[in-house]
């Protein structure tokens, strides 16, 4: 059913390495995620303090303690509510996990391992892995997104696709986890 595949090794997202103060600059802007060092995660999921230090020194803490913070409860204020087919879904937009995984798992990573097209060009598919690296070792989880692509509501569908395909990522790693299951009654 699917068949084009495109390749998106360029799509790659990475934390990229430190700058040292002497060269940051009000004018530089990017798009890349910031580290922090020893910022605290505000209500309103700011970073306070850029990184300074050496490459390895955001690798200090055990996978299984990141794992542990990253299955605590999202703060209600940073998640959004869609109406899907009358159905209301609480989510996290890729904008506030993308800040709390550089808060929890310093030196994250994420790449798109692929987009793929419906065969008959309805749909569009986004393969997504994060990586999280601790001082003990790395890992890492896959997901996929898949967005209509006349549906145009929200942004570009391959950007829609992508932002569900990095928030179920991150929710494999139990970031948001309890959201797809909140309704249950086990």
């Amino acid at each position: 059913m699917m068949e084009t595949v495109l390749s998106a090794a360029s799509s790659a997202v990475a934390i990229r390495p430190p700058v040292a103060s002497s060269s940051l600059s009000s004018s530089s802007s990017s798009s890349a995620p910031a580290l922090c060092g020893s910022a605290s995660l505000s209500s309103s999921m700011a970073l306070s303090t850029p990184f300074l230090g050496s490459p390895s020194s955001f690798i200090t803490r055990p996978l299984a303690e990141i794992l542990r913070d990253m299955n605590k409860r999202v703060p209600d204020k940073v998640l959004k509510v869609k109406n899907d087919n009358g159905v209301s879904l609480k989510y996290i937009p890729w904008y506030h996990a993308n800040r709390m995984l550089s808060f929890y798992a310093p030196g994250w990573s994420g790449e798109i391992r692929s987009i793929t097209f419906a065969a008959d060009s309805s749909t569009v598919s986004v393969v997504y892995r994060v990586t999280i690296r601790g001082s003990d070792g790395e890992a890492w989880r896959e997901s996929s997104g898949t967005a209509s692509v006349s549906d145009t509501q929200f942004g570009d569908p391959v950007q829609k696709a992508e932002g569900m395909a990095f928030r179920r990522a991150c929710a494999r790693f139990g970031l948001g986890l309890y959201l797809y299951h909140e309704e249950e009654v086990l």
